[in-house]
């Protein structure tokens, strides 16, 4: 049973007694979008009343709940269970507006303001403050109700900012009135509609159905939300000492991802949507008040993993820093469950820095190897979630990895398949742009140039250009039995007719032996081999094939041996087919289905 009645602000804040924003709230966020539109109502509102003092304004509802402390003495507590967004905006702007008033008028509008709207003067100095947002606001929120210099910035010290710069622009001189009628616009001015539960009610519960929709909450707050209402004598501490840094650390995105990633670590079916679901299902079962914390210090520990995922920068091992650097670039969030494995394992003793690289390594290994034989994204998001799940649990962990992505239908491109696509496959058409320049970055790197160049900005070159000229036919060196524009189409996307320069544009169609001269200058090892040659038809491109596919094996190992092959399409066939079709559409001819 709910009781509701419209009020406002002064009604709400006057007298002792103490609202407290619950810790399953999130933290002020309202933003200068949500404070213009505020400022811009109360300004006319307060123009309004000016001629009608009856004049208001509705700016939403607020629901309470009595808080489960209160006794037959003390400070009437209610907890803020919807609306804290509202009534935080409202006590800093109220705060505001005595500081300016102090400023430009009198001292006296400090304790005016202060005792009867702020504090509860005389009382306890846990219940001295009449609004208690979040932990995370609160030193700010205090400070500025003390009038105290608040460390740091926050959205909280943001909002206060904002109202005193727009106090400040609309005080006419010659106006004494104007902030008078401002704050009356704010304590009378605006109307709420305030709903109260009843003692016994489960205010979570209730600020639960109210965000049931998804729209306001984020699964990762709903989450948040469950846990401390299952810790209602430890929630205070956990929180400042736990949840406070887990949640500094990480976005309310990357939280929602890690709670996700928490439960695919079971169940790869898990869908993200229905995090919230899942987990709360799953944590029903906890009946202990100590086995619900203990979740809570096993999600900062799993989150400070998380960071290092997505922050690779924060891994100490240089081997497994180079890995989470390669994999995170690669641009794929579905390896993220195993990594997160990786490094738990080690957190707790069960694995090493080298078995975490290497198992990463596998990974990197399988996904690279996948594109070249031109199968990058098939089934690849549900093979790489059920890795932690379904990989042997008998094993060092690395070779569990390598183990379970060599086994079934998963496609790991063995050295013989890798040497015959090399050769065959149209690599620059297979899989994402960015993926195809990691592989050649990352092989140019294979080089350990002792003269690294910087090779972020560098975009793929075809050196047999897309577009065949009259010069590069004679440079292909072709019988008269050749097809110039077959042999074109199977060789031009093919691997080893690939390269990067920052000269692309320059490059374009250019002769071979133009090419030649701009690429022998370049600081990339791969160039410097292309510029050594005279010519560049097949039996080049053959023998460039044969290197690289031994440079490929040799950088990224292959499966387990005795796995199946990868099989795939046959790229010949299908390149001369492609060939024909378009060669006929280009010389006018009708192309039919059958054909």
């Amino acid at each position: 049973m709910v009781a509701a009645s419209e009020t406002n602000l002064q009604e709400l804040l006057e007298g002792a007694r103490q609202y407290r924003v619950p810790l399953y709230q999130r933290t002020y966020a309202w933003t200068a979008v949500q404070l213009e539109r505020l400022w811009d109502d109360l300004v006319q509102i307060a123009e309004d009343r000016a001629a009608d003092h009856r004049a208001s304004h509705f700016i939403g509802s607020l629901v309470l709940a009595p808080s489960p402390s209160n006794g037959p003495t003390g400070v009437p507590e209610f907890l803020v269970v919807d609306g804290q967004q509202r009534l935080t905006t409202l006590t800093v702007l109220l705060a505001a507006i005595r500081d300016h008033r102090v400023a430009t008028e009198s001292s006296e509008h400090h304790e005016r303001i202060n005792e009867l709207y702020l504090t509860n003067k005389f009382k306890p100095e846990a219940q001295r403050i009449k609004l208690v947002p979040t932990q995370a606001d609160r030193p700010q929120y205090n400070a500025l109700v003390d009038g105290t210099q608040p460390n740091g910035g926050s959205a909280v010290i943001d909002a206060y900012r904002f109202f005193r710069s727009r106090l400040v622009a609309a005080d006419d001189p010659e106006d004494p009135h104007d902030i008078e009628r401002l704050e009356d616009a704010v304590l009378r001015g605006l109307a709420l509609v305030s709903v109260t539960a009843q003692a016994g009610d489960n205010a979570h519960r209730i600020f639960e159905s109210l965000n049931n929709t998804g729209l306001r909450l984020t699964q990762g707050d709903l989450l948040r939300n469950y846990l401390f209402m299952r810790m209602p004598t430890r929630g205070e501490q956990v929180y400042e000492s736990t949840w406070l840094p887990l949640q500094d650390s990480l976005s309310s995105d990357d939280l929602e991802l890690l709670f996700w990633l928490d439960l695919v670590q079971q169940n790869p079916a898990h869908r993200q949507a229905d995090t919230y679901a899942a987990q709360q299902q799953r944590l029903s079962k906890l009946h202990d008040e100590k086995d619900i914390e203990a979740e809570v210090l096993r999600f900062r520990r799993l989150g400070h993993l998380l960071r290092v995922i997505l922050n690779p920068s924060l891994e100490p091992d240089a081997a497994v820093r180079l890995r989470l650097e390669r994999l995170k670039a690669w641009g794929t969030t579905t390896v993220y469950p195993l990594l997160l494995r990786l490094l738990d394992l080690r957190e707790r003793g069960e694995a090493t820095s080298e078995q975490v690289a290497a198992g990463a390594l596998y990974v990197e290994s399988y996904l690279v190897r996948r594109l070249i034989v031109g199968r990058a994204t098939q089934g690849i998001n549900r093979i790489l979630l059920s890795t932690v799940h379904e990989m042997p649990q008998d094993l060092p962990v690395e070779e569990a990895v390598r183990v379970y992505l060599s086994t079934g239908r998963k496609h790991y491109a063995s050295d013989a398949d890798v040497a015959a696509a090399v050769t065959t496959a149209p690599f620059y058409l297979t899989g994402r742009p960015n993926q195809r320049n990691l592989v050649l970055r990352w092989l140019e790197e294979s080089y350990e140039s002792k003269e690294p160049v910087a090779l972020a900005d560098l975009t793929i070159e075809h050196v047999l250009p897309q577009t065949l000229t009259d010069a590069w036919i004679a440079e292909l060196g072709l019988t008269s039995d050749d097809d110039p524009e077959q042999v074109h189409a199977e060789l031009v996307h093919t691997l080893p007719n690939l390269t990067l320069t920052g000269y692309n544009s320059v490059l374009s169609n250019s002769p071979f032996h133009v090419k030649r001269e701009q690429l022998a200058t370049s600081g990339l090892r791969m160039n410097q081999e292309i510029a050594k040659e005279d010519h560049w038809g097949p039996p080049e491109l053959k023998a460039r094939a044969d290197r690289l596919a031994s440079r490929i094996t040799a950088t990224w190992p292959g499966p387990v041996a005795g796995a199946p092959p990868a099989g795939g399409p046959n790229w010949p066939l299908l390149a001369t087919a492609l060939a024909v079709l378009t060669g006929d559409v280009g010389r006018g001819r009708v192309t039919t289905r059958s054909d």
